[in-house]
């Protein structure tokens, strides 16, 4: 089964769907994405954008969830931000503006700690 995501006008990742893979699949028994995006379009619209995603992200850096966006530049799908004050890293992947501690334990973010104690953030579990 392959994967589409819808975006909107601002390449956020609206809704995503599975498409059987024989719709994609051309008369040479190769997937196609546009296949796919045609599909789409004739389903949800001519008017919607869409790009295939991947679940095992073989494709596009990551699978495309509701709420992330498409980098058209680099072609890759970008997930959610999950806190106020994570920023991308140059491999467009969210980081924590504190190191996460590195001792065998766990530990989960805590935004409302970050923003009382900028030297705060990361909560043992």
């Amino acid at each position: 089964m392959a994967h589409f995501a819808q975006l909107d006008g601002d390449n956020k990742v609206i809704n995503v769907i599975v498409v059987a893979d024989e719709v994609i699949t051309n008369s040479e028994d190769e997937q196609v994405e546009q296949l796919g995006i045609d599909f789409c379009k004739s389903t949800y619209g001519n008017d919607t954008n869409w790009k295939q995603t991947s679940i095992t992200d073989s494709m596009r850096k990551e699978y495309a969830g509701i709420g992330g966006v498409y980098n058209a530049t680099k072609d890759i799908f970008i997930a959610p931000q999950p806190y106020e004050s994570w920023s991308l890293d140059s491999n467009d992947d969210w980081v924590a503006p504190i190191t996460k501690p590195d001792d065998g334990n766990v530990y989960m973010w805590d935004e409302d700690a970050y923003q009382a104690d900028n030297s705060q953030g990361w909560v043992q579990l």
